[in-house]
């Protein structure tokens, strides 16, 4: 099952550009389905009613061209909860980040 998030209400702002997401030995991973290079994109993902959170988004493929600063939209933003060894959290992917969002209304 997917877990697609709701982000009609929530601006996307990019704090850190995408970086080449790699395994515990530096190497560049790929999707495991389609062997794509995955990339992570650090954003701030601010709304109205809840505030902030930093958000790191994997995307497969070309490395999104978004800048620091820029709004962006994820495409089909999913959150995956993952546990291993004791830890736990949830990691977020999207199809692609749109960069000619328009700012939404609070």
């Amino acid at each position: 099952m997917k877990l697609y998030l709701d982000t009609s209400r929530t601006t996307f702002t990019v704090t850190k550009v995408a970086e080449p997401k790699t395994d515990n030995e530096g190497r560049h991973k790929a999707d495991r389905k389609t062997g794509e290079l995955l990339f992570v994109v650090q954003v701030m993902a601010l709304d109205a009613e809840n505030g902030a959170d930093v958000l790191m988004i994997t995307v497969a493929g070309q490395p999104p061209k978004v800048s620091v600063g820029q709004t962006v939209t994820p495409v089909e933003l999913e959150a995956m909860p993952w546990a291993t060894n004791g830890r736990n959290g949830v990691a977020y992917r999207a199809k692609s980040l749109d960069t000619k969002a328009s700012v939404k209304a609070a």
